[in-house]
């Protein structure tokens, strides 16, 4: 266990991975955490509160850039697992939506919201 331990602070030390730390293929991904943050977020407030434009311009933009994050010279799978969680979040909000606005009793649910 020691040589492993021995061997990751090794690594952590490294020129290769403190350049890695102050680079954009690392601050980028980091940064745009906070999209998907918030969607987890989201998913506990009421659905009528749901953009289903917004949401659907989200789940564009993750998919583009799921494909950029896999595309780029070296892989950025910090990146690619940002907008994935991003899309994932962003599709089950869609869900929610079309289930409030096109199948749901709106008014059974405004009320139970009420009490």
């Amino acid at each position: 266990m020691s040589s492993f331990a021995r061997r990751m602070l090794n690594q952590v030390k490294s020129k290769e991975f403190r350049q890695y730390l102050m680079s954009t293929h690392f601050w980028g991904p980091v940064a745009n955490w906070g999209i998907p943050i918030a969607a987890m977020a989201d998913m506990k407030k009421s659905p009528e509160i749901i953009s289903p434009r917004m949401t659907a311009a989200l789940c564009v933009y993750s998919g583009l850039f799921m494909r950029f994050a896999w595309m780029v010279t070296p892989r950025n799978l910090l990146l690619f697992a940002c907008h994935f969680t991003n899309e994932s979040c962003q599709i089950i909000q869609f869900g929610r939506w079309c289930h409030y606005d096109y199948f749901s009793d709106k008014e059974k649910i405004e009320d139970k919201e009420e009490k």
